[in-house]
């Protein structure tokens, strides 16, 4: 069951609107995950929500606070994931593993957030040329994230190709540990300068239509980490093809790029399949 999902079902047994029910970020359908979610009470009883039973889902715990948890208020994530099945070269592998304990990876968006096919951003595109008019939020909002992380993705591609993409250029913004960061399109003057602003304007350049839309839909210049460095990595082989990894990821980070710079996946055919009542990309 994913997040959404969940959060329903907790609004239906709550009696409380879906707006009321809130949490912080979307979890994998296909997997063991724990997460929090708050449910605004302002008057009355609480339920007691250990109460609910659901086949795809169980409440361990529940206690009183006084904020609406709200995406993005997470630190980070935790990982435990299992490849099967594994074929190939092992050294490779071997190698790969430790050059991202060494490095890190690059913080490219996850498929995730582009939809099936990538639509997320085709549509995007079409809604700020106005070939089409979207009226819901929530979905006008999807398709501007899409279209401003394609164009992250494409800045830390153009630096992945220049070999350039782990160091600090001329003229780069640094984060708080002193790695390299990519422009999140918006509104204001690109910081960047030099070497590093040369990188970003040339991509805004050969997106024109996608940033200018950016900018007229009133979105801010922010800032994102072109490196991600999973930490308490930890990788463990227990069968000739089966590799169990752990660590953890900053909030907005993927573990599907930590996966995708060790070895090509082919996920079960379930995972391209959602059912009637859980409709929504995992994240």
């Amino acid at each position: 069951a994913n997040t959404a999902y969940v959060a329903q079902c907790i609004a239906d047994f709550a009696g409380v609107k879906e707006k009321d029910v809130g949490f912080a970020g979307l979890k994998d359908r296909y997997a063991i995950t724990e997460q929090w979610f708050s449910v605004y009470f302002p008057k009355g009883d609480t339920p007691d929500f250990l109460t609910l039973q659901h086949d795809e889902f169980e409440i361990l715990k529940q206690t009183r606070h006084t904020k609406k948890l709200r995406r993005g208020d997470l630190y980070g994530n935790t990982f435990e994931i299992i490849l099967r099945e594994i074929q190939g070269d092992k050294q490779r592998i071997e190698s790969n593993l430790g050059r991202i304990a060494e490095d890190g990876i690059p913080n490219y968006f996850g498929a995730q957030r582009f939809g099936h096919h990538g639509d997320n951003v085709e549509q995007g595109r079409r809604m700020l040329a106005r070939e089409i008019r979207v009226r819901n939020a929530k979905k006008k909002g999807i398709y501007l994230s899409a279209v401003r992380s394609f164009i992250f993705n494409e800045i830390l591609a153009e630096r992945i190709h220049a070999g350039l993409w782990a160091k600090p250029l001329g003229g780069d913004i640094l984060d708080d540990e002193n790695l390299p960061t990519g422009a999140l399109w918006g509104r204001g003057r690109v910081n960047t300068s030099e070497a590093a602003g040369a990188i970003e304007n040339s991509i805004a350049k050969r997106y024109l239509e996608l940033c200018e839309g950016l900018e007229h839909a009133g979105l801010s210049q922010e800032r994102r980490s072109l490196v991600a460095m999973p930490n308490e990595f930890n990788c463990e082989w227990l069968a000739s093809d089966r590799l169990k990894l752990n660590f953890s990821l900053k909030a907005g980070q993927y573990a599907t790029a930590v996966i995708d710079e060790i070895l090509k996946v082919e996920e079960p055919q379930r995972l391209t399949q959602p059912s009637a009542t859980n409709s929504q990309p995992a994240e």
